[in-house]
């Protein structure tokens, strides 16, 4: 055999150049103890506040919860008894992370991104740690952009917009999850492009109830934007601490990284500081009020302030540009023209926020100076991650610790009265009470109107007045008694079936018929198939009246006049 020195020179020449001395070092230590998911290991001097852990013996892995003087206090995520005393642990110089991407998109997974929906693995190559910063002020916009829910009650009166916070609360059976899966269905209504993320959180609830929202959303085709992260009240504590931040990192990858709107349900985070309250305890941290640790309140702020709408980023490039090779440098002239050659305005500047004089309407003014150039937005800027945290209460007690903090954290609360529930009032929206911090931003100019929305919360709050009132048996003036039917037919109005969303424009021109006084002689009775003949009337026989609102988006002599006239022909042909 002859062998060919330059050959051999060469390939031990490429070796040493790409030799790379690297030493990977890693802690070992032992376990002291387990119990109820969690392992006190000595020898782990080094390993960092919420490190990923290894127990190779066992194949489980945990995370560094407590750090204490002479060891370290570590959940176990997983099956905790295959984990023994004497064991060995090893540090992994990583923070727990879950799978992200598209590929979730229509799969069930555990909080750890573990599919459990028998459709085989999740293939992608992204992941995000499970706990990160939430976005500064300069990264965020204000919230202007409605996030429909289908639900008249909520979107007249308590509207929620894309990067809010809006919690639902109310006691046990009063249809807390019922809003959360109808915002879900109604994002199917959004066109392809605009179509919004979202992502369902189980968290400590029972897995035959589980199963029926999955099947639920299933079947009303909401599986094909949607990701449900499970972990049930047979699951292990650490996985039901861990369930929202999960939710939440799968959710930002879309709007961090595409630039989307997301939609995240926590359901519930009662069950989440419980579970936060029993880890607590199990590791001997100091107990509080209600027996919760001292920074629950920290628990569910650092979670629900990830959620935000982030500004949108501008540049000005060459119109021939392609707009997904837009960069946040200074457009896709960074690679053709060095940085002592760049024009000024063109060349540099990022213009940050939406129109009304904020970056885009910026952008536009400056692009008169440059022409041949186009505005662009750059990929990945101007996402929002909606959040609908939901709180469980006992015996319609709001004050209580855990939901008053989570009131103070959130912009805005939708409470459900079983009250109102009992009296057939579905869905059980408590007007007085609930209430959004966004207001008339998060809702269209035609909503916004004094003739829909702008005039219902005060016909409620004259009818409920009235009513109590009347409930003394005086007689009434007619001119009250006409108030308080126009009100009883409003409350009929928002009355609503589960999983029914409704079209925003069908909610628009109906709560416009009834301010307009169109049902005052229809019988209470009868004001539901009134409200399903009037929408089946205006999508078949008056398309062109809804078609202007739809341009217009709000209210204007025209519309008025199409809708009343709209109104006029459908009074003969209602069948009651």
């Amino acid at each position: 055999m002859r062998f060919k020195a330059d050959e051999i020179a060469s390939v031990i020449s490429e070796e040493l150049t790409n030799f790379r001395a690297a030493v990977d070092t890693r802690e070992t230590g032992r376990v002291l103890e387990v119990g109820d998911g969690i392992a006190r290991c000595y020898g782990l001097s080094e390993v960092m506040a919420g490190e990923l852990v290894d127990f190779p013996a066992a194949n489980v892995k945990g995370v560094a919860f407590n750090l204490e003087e002479s060891s370290v206090s570590v959940i176990i995520l997983g099956d905790y008894l295959q984990v023994t005393e004497g064991m060995e642990v090893r540090t992994t110089g990583e923070l727990l992370s879950v799978p992200v991407g598209p590929a979730l998109i229509g799969r069930v997974v555990d909080p750890l991104g573990n599919p459990i929906d028998g459709k085989g693995p999740v293939i992608t190559t992204h992941r995000r740690p499970v706990e990160s910063p939430a976005a500064g002020i300069v990264d965020r916009q204000p919230v202007k952009q409605p996030l429909q829910t289908g639900i008249k009650a909520i979107d007249a009166m308590t509207p929620v917009g894309r990067g809010q916070r809006e919690l639902i609360i109310g006691d046990r059976k009063t249809g807390k999850t019922a809003i959360a899966l109808d915002t879900i269905i109604n994002q199917k209504d959004n066109p392809e492009g605009e179509r919004v993320i979202c992502v369902y959180v189980a968290c400590g609830q029972m897995e035959s109830k589980i199963a029926g929202v999955v099947e639920r959303l299933r079947e009303a085709g909401a599986m094909e934007y949607t990701i449900v992260v499970v972990s049930s009240s047979s699951d292990p504590a650490p996985l039901q601490y861990y369930a929202p931040y999960a939710g939440t990192a799968m959710a930002e990858y879309f709007m961090y990284e595409q630039g989307m709107d997301t939609l995240c349900v926590y359901d519930d985070l009662s069950k989440q500081a419980s579970a936060y309250r029993q880890l607590s305890l199990l590791v001997r941290r100091p107990p509080g009020r209600e027996a919760y640790p001292g920074d629950v309140f920290y628990c569910h702020s650092r979670l629900l302030e990830r959620s935000a709408k982030l500004a949108e980023k501008w540049v000005i490039v060459p119109g021939d540009a392609k707009d997904a090779d837009v960069t946040a440098d200074w457009g896709v002239n960074a690679a053709s023209h060095p940085t002592e050659k760049r024009q000024p305005g063109a060349a540099g500047k990022v213009y940050v926020g939406p129109g009304e004089m904020g970056g885009r309407d910026q952008a536009k003014h400056d692009l008169k100076s440059f022409p041949g150039h186009k505005i662009a937005k750059v990929p990945g800027s101007g996402g929002s991650l909606t959040a609908l945290p939901i709180i469980e209460t006992l015996e319609g007690e709001v004050s209580a610790y855990i939901p008053t903090n989570v009131i103070s954290i959130t912009d805005g609360q939708i409470y459900l009265q079983p009250d109102l529930k009992n009296a057939g009032i579905l869905p059980a929206v408590d007007v007085g009470i609930s209430v959004s911090r966004v207001g008339g931003n998060a809702q269209i100019a035609a909503m916004k109107d004094k003739r829909v929305a702008g005039g219902l919360k005060l016909t409620l709050a004259q009818f409920r007045e009235l009513e109590a009132f009347a409930q003394l048996g005086t007689e009434l003036d007619p001119a009250t008694q006409k108030q308080l039917d126009r009100g009883q037919r409003m409350v009929e109005i928002l009355k609503q079936g589960q999983y029914k969303p409704m079209h925003v424009l069908d909610q628009i021109m109906i709560i416009y018929a009834g301010n307009s006084g169109a049902l005052d002689k229809v019988d209470r009775r009868k004001v539901k198939a009134w409200e399903e003949q009037f929408t089946k009337f205006m999508k078949e026989q008056a398309p062109e009246a809804r078609a202007l609102l739809a341009k217009e988006k709000k209210i204007t002599d025209d519309v008025a006049k199409a809708l009343d006239a709209a109104l006029a022909a459908f009074g003969p042909q209602f069948k009651a």
